[in-house]
């Protein structure tokens, strides 16, 4: 595996995909409730290949804002509809830990219940490109 292709990186792009296609259809800003996924956000963000990497995910550069809250979690159907399951990655904390409650409850329920203290935002939703149209295989 490349190195910087871990399976936090790239839920990170499928977030990304899933936050461009929330708000095309107008829905609001999609809630980042992995602490893992978001570690790899933040090791992310303040690089060169930031820009590309969202692009290349999104077709467009996302921001990271402060947007704290908790309670179900709103994009999970679209995820799913474009990739299939959460994988357990979601459920797990910066220190790798897994919090097996939360998976079990998604992996019963399909919804998940959480906290988040961030978001992606559009850096100009005026004038941002639109979506690729994307095969899902």
């Amino acid at each position: 595996m490349n190195p910087t292709q871990t399976p936090e990186r790239v839920e990170l792009g499928k977030f990304f995909e899933v936050s461009a296609r929330e708000y095309e259809a107008g829905k609001p800003a999609p809630e980042m409730f992995s602490t893992a996924v978001d570690a790899a956000w933040h090791r992310l963000l303040s690089t060169s290949e930031y820009a590309t990497f969202c692009t290349q995910h999104a077709g467009q550069a996302f921001g990271h804002v402060s947007s704290h809250g908790t309670g179900r979690i709103s994009w999970v159907s679209t995820y799913e509809e474009l990739f299939g399951p959460l994988p357990a990655i979601w459920f797990t904390e910066a220190d790798g830990a897994v919090d097996q409650e939360a998976m079990d409850r998604y992996l019963t329920t399909g919804e998940v219940w959480a906290e988040w203290n961030c978001s992606p935002a559009p850096e100009d939703p005026e004038t941002a490109p639109k979506r690729r149209k994307v095969t899902i295989r």
